[in-house]
């Protein structure tokens, strides 16, 4: 986890394979990074997992769910109890079920995007 990341109250990390999280992420309360599934073409329904990366300045808004194999990338936003199955462009914000792009994430700092504000 980065410098000045946060997880909120009761956040669940369901962590069978790695979750990477950058820095100056936000995490809300009961939101639910999940690393592991099922093979679905299987009866005997086997356990995959795959990593989570949440990139620097990300915000997963609360009761969100971020499955196995995604990467949240830099600056962007999951709006609250979205169901991200699918890796989310920097910069932009995601919402709905499943997960789709909302809209760009524009800064009001003057920093363009993709920098650092601070």
């Amino acid at each position: 986890m980065g410098d000045y990341s946060v997880l909120g109250d009761q956040v669940d990390c369901y962590c069978m394979n790695r979750i990477t999280i950058g820095s100056k992420v936000a995490v809300s309360q009961r939101a639910f990074l999940c690393t592991g599934s099922h093979d679905v073409t299987s009866l005997r329904r086997p356990l995959t997992t795959a990593p989570i990366v949440l990139e620097n300045h990300v915000w997963v808004a609360a009761q969100a769910f971020v499955g196995p194999g995604v990467t949240i990338g830099e600056g962007a936003v999951v709006a609250a109890c979205a169901c991200v199955v699918r890796d989310v462009d920097p910069w932009v914000i995601a919402g709905g079920n499943p997960a789709v792009r909302l809209k760009e994430r524009v800064l009001s700092e003057t920093a363009p995007a993709g920098r650092d504000p601070s």
